[in-house]
């Protein structure tokens, strides 16, 4: 049985499902589930395969999500094993989604597989949501699930996610939130000229490079007990023609804050707005879009059962980290639910060679497995 949620990350992590891809991932998964006796819906909405199952008929609902999308594996040339062969090597399993997060969700199913077979009769109900489109737009994976489960009355009450969110050891640390994001696009248009003769144009770039560098200098907030202070980094600047001569007339910038719950959309768009209009820069001139809310989970039954099971199986106490990007965790957290993610490192995801110990597979499901038998076992 040690072997089972390895042997399936393997199967997974075989399957190049590139964003929005599954490549035959939540077909295998379904399988499984439906063999430990949940119901299954496969749902497309667009271009994108996500499954959702259940097992049980009543009381609370603890749903186990993840992903079956990666993103593409880079160069395969710097890979020391072919991105999809889910190669094992002097103890670790290496392949694209090893962290990030097929063995997650490997150790999941086989967990719940080991639940259902020792609590027939559980308490509650379990359930998986798993997408393939997490690593794109996030447009019509789980947040479409969330919508549909909502028009059918089905409330997450405990969800976790399985987003590598370890650092050092398995199990170290446990996200039970994350900041906003907020992203924006600027195009400042002036007109471009000599720059001789700068009485005759006006320099689209100096008034962006102003705005920015008042940007960078605020002080947005001090944080609260959960989530560091507000911050915001410019990404990207475009301007001019690339001669040395000529004024710019037009400059643009892309940015991003990664927002705590002491700011809002509304707020942070109002500040930079009164910030543009002493450079000169009309309201109209940016774009924005909002990646996700900030939601945090307080210490209560989901914290108090993944921490217990987290000591049990790796002798350690998580510590509590709203850090990070973002996650579908924002799209399920507004539904009331209680959220957090545990999974395996996070020190290669995203990275060529990205791979984790292999012996943290099955140990990360004998977590997930307490924390069902915990909350469920009845």
């Amino acid at each position: 049985m040690a072997e089972a949620a390895l042997e399936l990350a393997r199967a997974l992590i075989a399957r190049a499902s590139v964003t929005p891809d599954d490549a035959g991932c939540q077909a295998l998964i379904a399988e499984r589930l439906a063999a430990a006796g949940f119901e299954i819906h496969h749902l497309r909405f667009g271009e994108v395969d996500n499954l959702w199952a259940v097992a049980g008929d009543s009381g609370p609902l603890l749903c186990f999500a993840g992903h079956t999308d990666v993103v593409p594996p880079g160069p395969v040339e710097d890979w020391h094993h072919e991105p999809f062969s889910a190669e094992l090597a002097d103890g670790w399993l290496y392949g694209r989604g090893a962290a990030d997060m097929k063995s997650s969700v490997a150790a999941m199913v086989c967990a719940s597989e080991r639940f259902r077979a020792a609590h027939p009769d559980h308490a509650g109900r379990l359930g998986f949501l798993i997408t393939s489109d997490e690593e794109g737009p996030a447009v019509d994976g789980t947040r479409a699930v969330v919508d549909w489960l909502a028009e059918r009355d089905i409330a997450i009450d405990y969800c976790v996610v399985g987003e590598p969110s370890s650092t050092a050891a398995l199990g170290d640390t446990l996200r039970n939130g994350r900041r906003g994001s907020l992203n924006g696009h600027v195009r400042v248009r002036g007109r471009q000229g000599h720059v001789a003769y700068p009485d005759s144009a006006d320099n689209a770039l100096h008034r962006l490079v102003g705005l920015l560098a008042d940007l960078g200098a605020q002080h947005w907030d001090d944080g609260d007990d959960f989530f560091p202070p507000t911050s915001f980094q410019v990404s990207n600047i475009r301007a001019g023609t690339g001669a040395e001569n000529v004024i710019p007339g037009t400059a643009e910038a892309r940015f991003n804050w990664r927002f705590n719950p002491c700011q809002d959309e509304a707020g942070l768009r109002a500040r930079v707005e009164r910030l543009a209009e002493a450079h000169g820069i009309d309201t109209d001139a940016f774009e924005w879009r909002l990646s996700g809310h900030p939601f945090v989970t307080r210490p209560g039954a989901l914290i108090d059962a993944t921490r217990a099971a987290v000591a049990e199986v790796c002798g350690t106490a998580p510590a509590l980290s709203t850090g990070g990007g973002t996650s579908d965790g924002r799209f399920i957290a507004p539904t009331g639910a209680e959220v957090i993610e545990l999974g395996p490192l996070n020190a290669t995801i995203h990275q060529v060679n990205e791979h984790i110990a292999a012996a943290d597979v099955a140990r990360l499901s004998d977590i997930y497995e307490r924390i069902a038998a915990r909350l469920l076992g009845g």
